[in-house]
């Protein structure tokens, strides 16, 4: 396409990119319908925006059946649009599923894709095809509006310049984020690689190993915080809440907690606005659930369940507003969107907020075991649905799909090519225009590994303990192979690698070819 636009000119390659598709509209939708009306109208290619959640568990919305705790406008998207139910994240912790969701590459391929603290450095290769370069190459504008945490700079950044590379150099025409998530430094938004706010004579320092001279943190004054930590987030004091890592200065761009929700969808619905003659590609990576739960006035206490359910409610009405921004630019009918979550549900992650005490009736992770952390499906099956209006058919999915699988099937869509590392093109799946999934799934939490093919779920031997007790999550560890069939035992209740030995066989035999035999080579949880 580039060398393209190189010799015949912007102009002829827009059109060239308009009738490429046309055809392959006219290829996905077959006979029939407005779709391929449009397709032979030249239709451009419809926008693509991924609403993205942060810990948000499969049983935390409301079309997943939770009762205690209401989400309807996420709850609409999946009434009129088409919600599956073997929907998985590539991992059960947030850098590495974000990296696959933007390489189409399963993060335990990249030893870097782990946790990362804030001044880590881009884990994402510059030359390395990602899901928004590849759209800007067949002619989409790009933007990410939310949480980063993938890595800026080459680990020796100066905030108080332009940082780089980072989201802009990896394929996002407009970038608006917080380098890391909400508690960790430096807690300031950043866009198009520049600090907003800052004032050049209170310039920012960060460091994760050493706190700055007379700088009070949560360990040392616990009666500065208006949020007491648990675990971990005993660094830096910053709108009262202790955070992880330390930083000075900054005071004019450091962010209000309870602001956040509102800062990033005025942020998303004004690049919508800005772009709506399109196409473009937002991915909106929101911040809720993830700690610390700081609601906006406006829902706090709504929920009953404290913080964390507040801060639920919060996002749920974020996705509202949202939609309503594409229904009044009359965008709902040329926008796919895919809303879901980078990993499973977590109560207490670091901070005392009664995530626990009033949690009710409620479960997070529905039917099933374990949660953020876990190699049980609580880790990574997530919420996931997709929705365009007039063109997907409300109703529910079982395919297997996974987020990583984004980065080929967007391809097709888009026109370009659909090989893409570990991705399958499974538009169709997507679209509802097929029940089929992918027929293997490599999962991963915190470097180990799991598989699934099918019905079935092995989980191989892990030291370690079976609990980590700080977050009272299950971690799927053992001795011995765990093998679970998901059809007739979705809690993961009756280990079958005993009296199943053939299968238990066939499975390690199809996961060693994908993943190779080093799988038990891995690095210790650290919650931090």
């Amino acid at each position: 396409m580039e060398q393209l636009e190189g010799n015949v000119g912007l102009y002829r390659a827009k059109c060239f990119r308009n009738f490429l598709w046309t055809l392959v509209a006219g290829l996905i939708w077959g006979c029939g319908g407005k779709q391929q009306e449009a397709a032979r109208e030249g239709m451009r290619p419809p926008n693509i925006v991924v609403i993205y959640l942060d810990d948000l568990g499969y049983g935390d919305v409301g079309f997943n059946g939770a009762s205690e705790l209401k989400t309807p406008n996420m709850d609409r998207l999946a009434s009129e649009g088409l919600k599956f139910t073997n929907g998985y994240a590539t991992s059960a912790t947030c850098t590495p599923s974000r990296y696959a969701l933007l390489t189409g590459v399963y993060p335990w391929r990249k030893k870097e894709a782990k946790i990362l603290p804030g001044t880590a450095p881009l884990i994402i290769d510059t030359a390395q095809r990602t899901l928004p370069g590849m759209l800007r190459e067949q002619g989409y504008h790009t933007g990410i509006v939310g949480k980063w945490h993938l890595g800026l700079g080459d680990g020796q950044v100066d905030w108080n310049r332009r940082i780089a590379p980072g989201p802009n150099e990896v394929g996002f025409d407009y970038s608006f984020i917080m380098a890391a998530t909400q508690d960790r430094v430096p807690t300031v938004y950043i866009r198009d690689g520049r600090v907003v706010g800052l004032d050049p004579e209170d310039p920012i320092s960060v460091d994760y190993e050493n706190n700055f001279p007379g700088q009070p943190s949560g360990l040392d004054h616990p009666e500065l915080v208006r949020m007491q930590w648990h675990h971990g987030h005993n660094n830096s004091i910053v709108n009262g809440i202790p955070r992880i890592g330390y930083m000075v200065g900054g005071q004019a761009a450091q962010w209000k907690d309870e602001d956040m929700a509102d800062t990033f969808l005025e942020e998303a619905r004004k690049y919508v606005k800005d772009h709506k003659e399109g196409p473009f590609f937002l991915y909106y990576a929101m911040q809720q659930p993830h700690v610390p739960r700081t609601p906006h006035p406006r829902f706090e206490g709504t929920t009953g369940m404290g913080p964390r359910g507040d801060v639920i409610a919060e996002a749920d009405w974020c996705v509202g507003e949202f939609m309503k921004t594409l229904e009044a630019e009359g965008l709902l009918e040329n926008t796919l969107i895919v809303l879901t979550s980078d990993n499973g549900p977590v109560l207490n992650d670091g901070y005392y907020d009664e995530a626990v005490e009033k949690l009710g009736e409620h479960t997070p992770a529905g039917p099933f075991r374990g949660g953020k952390y876990s190699l049980f499906e609580a880790g990574t099956h997530v919420p996931l649905v997709t929705y365009w209006k007039g063109n997907i058919e409300p109703g529910t999915s079982e395919a297997l799909v996974c987020q990583v699988d984004l980065m080929a099937s967007l391809a097709a869509l888009a026109g370009a090519d659909a090989r893409q590392g570990d991705s399958e093109d499974l538009l169709g799946a997507f679209l509802g225009q097929s029940g089929e999934g992918r027929e293997t799934l490599v999962i991963e939490a915190t470097s180990r590994t799991a598989f699934r093919k099918g019905d079935w779920v092995l989980i191989p031997p892990y030291a370690g303990p079976a609990t980590n007790t700080q977050v009272d999550i299950e971690l799927g560890n053992s001795e011995v192979f765990q093998l679970y069939n998901l059809r007739e035992d979705i809690g993961q209740q009756n280990n079958l690698a005993g009296t199943r030995s053939g299968k238990l066989q066939e499975m390690v035999r199809e996961f060693e070819q994908i993943r190779g035999k080093d799988y038990g080579k891995i690095q210790a949880l650290e919650l931090k």
